[in-house]
């Protein structure tokens, strides 16, 4: 049976596109059953209605605090039946107390080759440390921002006068590839977590750009 998946957004939901087009097809192991934005003008709302796809706003500034924050959110993805939770530019920092009631369940992508350049700015960052690669990152997520067992990444080459939204541009279209093949993994059952270290399930090979090529699905 696919994997109910949740995407929780706050803004345009590049990634959440990415993965609601991969979810189309039926062979894929997870389907897009809950889109969540903090913000009622997330653009991503419309892509995702769009789709097809249930959507609602839980707005943060309705409530006082982080932790009653997130337990409105929480009760809303396990009213879904939800079984993983997709990260995708969503920019609210989760309390341990969420965290940990998704751990090994909850999933995020991250505009870096982590563990370098963690939080926010990771191009402009890149560039200025002299770096000559730069990329992506899908992870298992922790409390620690940012950080958590690594699934897979993919590496985009810095050029001689990358600016950082050039930069930024090539790494978004990286992220559009490796998310979707992040999540059919974890949905699979191929990536799980041991002792803090990701375990594959399958040989996968790594094409050129440094990125896990998945199995077909099915």
């Amino acid at each position: 049976m696919r994997k109910r998946v949740a995407v929780l957004i706050s803004g345009r939901g590049s990634n959440m596109a990415s993965l609601i087009e991969a979810a189309a097809d039926p062979a894929y192991p997870a389907e897009i059953a809950l889109v969540l934005a903090n913000r009622h003008d997330a653009a991503g709302l419309q892509r995702a209605h769009a789709a097809g796809i249930a959507t609602d706003v839980i707005d943060h500034k309705a409530f006082p605090d982080r932790p009653s924050f997130d337990a409105a959110l929480d009760a809303r993805l396990r009213a879904e039946r939800i079984d993983l939770v997709c990260l995708a530019g969503f920019m609210r920092l989760l309390t341990p107390g969420f965290v940990e009631g998704w751990r090994d369940r909850m999933i995020n992508i991250h505009p870096s080759l982590l563990p370098l350049f963690p939080g926010l700015h990771t191009h402009r960052r890149a560039i200025e440390a002299g770096m000559t690669l730069a990329g992506c990152t899908v992870h298992f997520v922790r409390a620690e921002m940012d950080s958590g067992p690594i699934i897979g990444q993919a590496v985009v080459p810095i050029a001689p006068g990358d600016s950082e939204d050039s930069l930024a541009a090539r790494v978004l279209s990286a992220e559009h590839r490796l998310y979707p093949l992040a999540l059919a993994l974890v949905a699979d059952g191929l990536a799980r977590v041991e002792g803090e270290r990701l375990v594959l399930d399958a040989q996968l090979p790594i094409n050129r750009t440094g990125m896990l090529v998945a199995p077909a699905f099915g």
